[in-house]
């Protein structure tokens, strides 16, 4: 792995900081109370930074307090793992590390059943955070999380649980769990696969969890070989997806091939009649010989899956690169209208992008927001402007940062003008390293 992820815009940070009081351009509406989060990698303590490989980073939190139209504080905490802990000369927490198999999450980070977890995939259990990012220690839920866990969750709307697959290079299955509305592993699935795929997303509709079974598998080679992540494309592995009917087990999931590809994340899924309707961001292909750069550019695709016919009909409605599609989240599993992605004008592929783009699915049209020359955005997130509001009715939030302060904004911009100027942009005291991927957690 070359240095490309420890120089420039994803170069770590050194130090935590706490900022109070932050200043603001235009004015926070007085109805968003909460704290948006965003996590990445934030390597601590490297030994060789050749063999440095930018998904394996100890994971670092940002985090910004939002309560009655003001900023209230800036936090950067890393996740205190057994390994950081001792880095930075502080007691481990202590808590349930799966087979001592530990490490600072550092993918995403969600609030759940009033409480916020850091997450990572590969095995590895998921970190309880306090409030104010502190590390609380890593969690087995109370003690059902039988496995790992993994960085994507899906929430449905209607109970509150949470979906989740997730997977381990020593596992022959991928694991299934459904999370109640309290932090309880209620449900639990063991669904065979062969070659150790790595799974990163699911999709969620009303009756079926959809499974990725792609070409990216555990390559005992790069294993041999000391890499820090052994995981990359295999043209012999099939791709397929998987339907597994949200109340069945293992036997009763429906496996359809597709043409090779990987799917980092899903946008949104739902069904249409006996059809399902899949939204998302494809890579024709990903980690070539474990490699990170030069992926081919991810686009925008449509899957509409004949559960019947055993077909997907895999159609691509944008070809502009870009990545981490979100949508409103009251809409995960039912269907949608507006989307919105990270897209990358200016290097095409690079998981990182210079701009926005929303996508009317009704219309077809697409709106782009572009950002001043030198900036990163990420990951935006929506948030509605009321728990009854419409679905374009609200805010997306992202971190980008500002080339003239060299430090990063959270800049907050009205869904409905999208093309607009910013609603308002916080001004950090700091630049957060290009990261993963960020939340919006709301006071409750």
């Amino acid at each position: 792995m070359s240095r490309t992820f420890l120089e420039d815009l994803y170069a770590p940070v050194t130090e935590e900081t706490t900022a109070r009081d932050l200043p603001v351009t235009g004015r926070v509406p007085d109805g968003l109370s909460g704290r948006y989060l965003r996590i990445g990698p934030n390597p601590f303590g490297l030994d060789d930074p050749e063999a440095y490989h930018w998904f394996m980073g100890d994971g670092m939190v940002h985090g910004v307090r939002l309560r009655d139209g003001r900023a209230e504080w800036y936090r950067n905490r890393w996740v205190r793992s057994r390994r950081v802990a001792a880095e930075l000369g502080e007691p481990w927490p202590g808590g349930p590390a799966l087979d001592d198999f530990d490490i600072a999450p550092n993918t995403n980070v969600i609030g759940h059943a009033g409480r916020t977890f850091a997450l990572i995939e590969g095995g590895f259990r998921p970190y309880e955070l306090s409030h104010d990012l502190g590390t609380l220690g890593p969690c087995d839920f109370g003690g059902t999380l039988k496995g790992g866990y993994t960085a994507h969750t899906k929430k449905d709307p209607a109970t509150g649980e949470l979906h989740a697959i997730a997977y381990y290079f020593g596992w022959d299955h991928l694991q299934y769990t459904v999370l109640s509305a309290s932090g309880l592993v209620t449900r639990s699935v063991e669904i065979p696969v062969s070659d150790g795929p790595m799974v990163h997303d699911l999709a969620l509709t009303e009756k079926y969890v959809v499974l990725y079974d792609l070409p990216v598998t555990f390559s005992m080679a790069l294993a041999e070989d000391g890499a820090a992540l052994p995981y990359a494309w295999n043209d012999a592995h099939p791709a397929r997806i998987g339907l597994l009917p949200r109340t069945g087990d293992a036997s009763d999931v429906r496996w359809i091939d597709v043409d090779p590809c990987w799917v980092f994340h899903t946008m949104n899924a739902y069904d249409d009649g006996d059809r399902i309707v899949l939204d998302l961001a494809k890579f024709p292909s990903f980690l070539r010989d474990g490699r990170l750069e030069g992926n081919p550019p991810p686009v925008l695709d449509r899957w509409t899956i004949d559960p019947a016919a055993g077909t997907v009909a895999q159609r691509t409605l944008d070809d502009r690169s870009q990545e981490f599609p979100r949508v409103d989240e009251r809409l995960t599993s039912r269907p949608h209208r507006y989307g919105y992605t990270v897209t990358s004008e200016s290097s095409p592929g690079d998981l990182v992008g210079d701009g926005l783009l929303k996508h009317d699915y009704r219309t077809g049209r697409t709106e782009i927001r572009r950002f001043p020359a030198g900036s990163s955005v990420g990951e935006a997130v929506f948030v509605a402007s009321a728990p009854d509001s419409a679905e374009d009715d609200g805010y997306l939030m992202t971190l980008a940062y500002d080339p003239d302060r060299a430090a990063t904004d959270l800049v907050i911009i009205s869904a409905q003008d999208f093309t607009g100027a910013p609603v308002a942009a916080v001004h950090l005291p700091v630049r957060v390293p290009n990261g993963i991927h960020g939340n919006w957690l709301p006071d409750r």
